[in-house]
């Protein structure tokens, strides 16, 4: 009697407002992947030969699996949370030998009649594991390296392993944890090196074309965004506009001395030029630095530093290290390439789809480039153009609007808890929402490369699915144990 009681309990206190916007995304989902692969031969959502029925089937499944964890004790997935963790890098790399080789991917289980990716079920263990370690007595992030250190080990040691897969969407979903460290005390320069590193990476590789001081353009450019972001470090983050004032002038003064040598014809080797400026610039704010601004300075001649060297590993990253097709998507979502029938056919297509659906769209189950299957992969990665094109702008913002309702919620969910275990776990599921629901609608839209994120609760896959199913109902039984 006492265990029903507590049973009880539980579902009173279960955050039923996020459960039901759960229900009405996976039933969504249900219907525009049924709506993606209509068959006028095989018309019944419910039939387990269509993709629609499978994934009723996976939902039905995932509610099953989602009220057994409402079940369980909250004190197992804190108790549980490293071996768990362990115990799934011991199945990813397993993963890595035994797994068949699927268009050049090793990260699909074979089960029988079913196949799993242990990625999608890893951000669930790797998310409570970092709970458990910034849980831990007397743990916080900035009072040492070890403790950057620790974080990171855990965030990097499972991308290791899907890249090992060759998975790399799935791999890049775990980087949205930085989103939880910057919550937990990081700086948010840390951030703003990798906006910074991604800006670069963008302009060196659009403009590399043409030639500015003998150098790339794409490249020069960069060197003058380090630049002007020295300056506005100095002057904002150290607070000293005198020096700022200093550095801006010593810039403008040696690009101008460079600009009109070059237009007399007067060579000077560009990377030789905009080294030498960088290295002035930090010999001088290193010279200058003391007191309460040392650090600051020192930082900011790291910064510069750091910068620099990303921009010579540019050209070998994206030419060596990058496989030829993702160089493409790289090129295509950059507008360098159109290759309408290769790389760029998927997004070219997905962005006709949603285009023809115009503000109102043309109805449930009358998307014409939908039925005549234009758009490859539309009951997957491209489900979302599916939703623009039968639903139209309206039906398109709304399904955004309520993945907008889901993350809010779990944010609230995450603010209001008096355990950091359960805050730090929140935070990480709110982040892979968001993750994914960035990457996946900038895929489809063309904004990004095509890199395979899957859309939460729509796309089709049992994997995916459940992962956010565990994801999400652990954090709902997490939160009902807070008194």
């Amino acid at each position: 009697m006492a265990q029903k009681n507590t049973d009880i309990s539980v579902f009173g206190r279960v955050d039923w407002w996020t459960v039901g916007i759960y229900l009405v995304l996976v039933i969504a989902g249900a219907l525009s992947i049924y709506s993606a692969s209509y068959d006028f031969d095989h018309a019944s959502i419910f039939s387990f030969s269509e993709f629609s029925g499978k994934q009723i089937r996976w939902i039905g499944l995932a509610l099953c699996l989602g009220l057994v964890i409402l079940l369980i004790d909250s004190r197992v997935f804190d108790t549980y949370a490293y071996p768990a963790y362990i115990a799934m890098l011991m199945l990813l790399a397993v993963t890595i030998v035994i797994a068949p080789d699927i268009k050049g991917s090793r990260s699909w289980l074979v089960l029988g009649p079913m196949s799993l990716q242990p990625a999608e079920f890893a951000k669930c263990t790797t998310a409570l594991a970092l709970a458990k370690l910034f849980s831990s007595y007397n743990f916080h992030l900035n009072a040492s390296r070890n403790n950057y250190f620790k974080a990171l080990a855990i965030i990097f040691v499972p991308i290791m392993l899907i890249l090992a897969q060759k998975e790399t969407g799935s791999a890049l979903a775990y980087t949205a944890l930085f989103f939880v460290l910057y919550r937990e005390g990081m700086s948010g320069l840390v951030l703003l090196a990798a906006l910074s590193a991604v800006v670069f990476f963008v302009v060196a590789v659009k403009f590399s074309s043409a030639l500015i001081f003998g150098i790339p353009s794409g490249q020069a450019i960069v060197f003058f965004m380090i630049m002007l972001i020295m300056v506005l470090m100095v002057g904002i983050y150290c607070k000293r506009s005198v020096e700022a004032r200093n550095l801006l002038i010593w810039f403008a003064s040696t690009s101008a001395i460079q600009g009109i040598l070059a237009a007399f014809g007067v060579p000077v080797p560009g990377y030789i030029f905009f080294v030498c400026v960088l290295a002035v610039a930090c010999i001088y704010c290193m010279i200058v630095k003391f007191h309460s601004a040392a650090r600051r300075m020192g930082l900011v001649v790291a910064s510069v530093v750091a910068a620099v060297v990303f921009v010579f590993c540019i050209d070998f990253a994206f030419n060596h290290v990058l496989q030829p097709h993702q160089q493409m998507r790289i090129k295509v979502a950059l507008g360098m390439e159109d290759d309408l029938r290769g790389a760029g056919y998927n997004v070219n297509q997905s962005k006709i789809a949603i285009g023809s659906g115009g503000m109102f769209g043309k109805g449930f189950l009358n998307g014409t480039q939908t039925k005549l299957k234009y758009v490859p992969e539309q009951h997957t990665d491209f489900i979302y153009c599916t939703i623009g094109e039968e639903q139209g702008f309206l039906g398109a913002t709304a399904v955004l609007l309520i993945f907008l309702a889901l993350i809010l919620r779990i944010i609230s969910i995450a603010e209001r808890q008096q355990s950091v275990f359960t805050r730090v776990y929140g935070y990480c599921v709110a982040s892979y929402l968001i993750f994914h629901l960035a990457i996946n609608i900038g895929m489809v839209i063309g904004l990004c490369p095509v890199i395979g994120i899957p859309l939460p609760f729509f796309s089709y896959g049992g994997s995916s699915l459940w992962g956010f199913t565990f994801l999400l109902f652990i954090l709902l039984r997490l939160d009902a144990a807070r008194k």
